[in-house]
């Protein structure tokens, strides 16, 4: 298989090509380094399958030659992390919604087959015990930036549900929730990487709000197993999945266990939404995945736990001398 993954020097397009390549595939990766990073696939440079392009998926002639040329296009390019979205709107909803119709226009011709890449933002503020992918979509007011970042990948669905639907395009949309390993950067708002850093720093750990909001975190292994499969899978086509790790953790519980896998000196810090955001941030006080249709089409279900992700993190963190800030 020859695949494009758009995106490719990001955190998932990163693992997700060297597990491609580690299955005998070859792989063309474009990222202009907007929030990728070159160090991300130097690893995987000199292998004899892979090509890095540094461009943006916004080139509208590059695309077009591109995409064609692969059989499937793995579209992880976006603006992504909520401080950059909020410090960089208008960029946001170009990257986001215009990229995405690039890919899809380029694709149409030879009805290539494309993964969007969704996030689990897209359910907003319904707290459900646990999120379905026919689920409402609760969004707060436009006059929040925060919501842009939903909205923006929500009109991406519509967007490869309406060429899947009057083009007979082959599309599969997976709605990632919180996927974490190493290469993911703190700079936008990750909170593990974050902690990470901090507590191997013996630094306050940073919580925004109380910490009792809950949040769910999947090994990267695990998600981009799932994406693969679900791109080989031939009932996915048309089809929303989420992907994540139903296991929900309190953020203060997160700071707490980073701190005891550390063995770190750090104190917990509590800072309130108002002294980390912009006026009118609005969060959501859980978030967590059902899995059952994923489950249901491939058998799949999250295998490595938070405790061995969270001290592969660390042990990469620490040898890098923790400069995932």
């Amino acid at each position: 298989m020859n695949a494009l993954i758009t995106g490719g020097a990001g955190f998932i397009g990163s693992h997700l090509a060297e597990y491609l390549l580690n299955l005998g595939h070859s792989v063309t990766a474009i990222d202009n380094l907007a929030t990728g990073r070159a160090d991300n696939i130097r690893h995987l440079r000199e292998h004899p399958e892979f090509n890095y392009i540094n461009d943006t998926v916004l080139n509208e002639d590059r695309m077009r030659d591109l995409v064609p040329r692969h059989d499937v296009v793995y579209h992880l390019a976006a603006a992504v992390g909520v401080r950059w979205i909020i410090e960089n709107p208008l960029q946001s909803i170009h990257t986001n919604i215009r990229a995405t119709e690039i890919v899809l226009e380029a694709a149409a011709p030879k009805k290539t087959k494309v993964l969007i890449a969704s996030t689990s933002e897209v359910y907003g503020k319904n707290e459900k015990a646990s999120l379905s992918e026919d689920d409402d979509s609760i969004i707060g007011s436009t006059q929040i930036t925060r919501w842009l970042y939903a909205n923006s990948k929500a009109t991406d669905e519509f967007l490869a549900l309406a060429y899947h639907g009057e083009q007979s395009l082959p599309v599969v949309i997976v709605r990632f929730f919180n996927t974490v390993g190493p290469r993911q950067t703190g700079r936008y708002g990750m909170v593990v990487p974050r902690f990470v850093r901090q507590a191997l720093a013996n630094e306050p750990i940073t919580i925004h709000g109380d910490g009792a909001q809950t949040r769910c975190f999947t090994d990267v292994r695990d998600a981009v197993r799932a994406v693969y499969e679900l791109s080989q899978h031939p009932e996915a086509v048309g089809e929303v999945f989420n992907i994540g790790n139903p296991r929900e953790i309190s953020i203060r519980g997160l700071a707490e266990l980073v701190v005891e896998l550390t063995g770190s000196r750090s104190e917990l810090q509590f800072i309130p939404y108002s002294e980390a955001y912009p006026a009118g941030f609005e969060d959501m006080r859980r978030r967590v995945p059902n899995v059952e249709k994923l489950n249901g089409r491939l058998g799949w279900r999250p295998s490595i736990s938070l405790e061995d992700n969270l001290r592969r993190i660390i042990d990469v963190m620490r040898a890098d001398g923790a400069q995932a800030a």
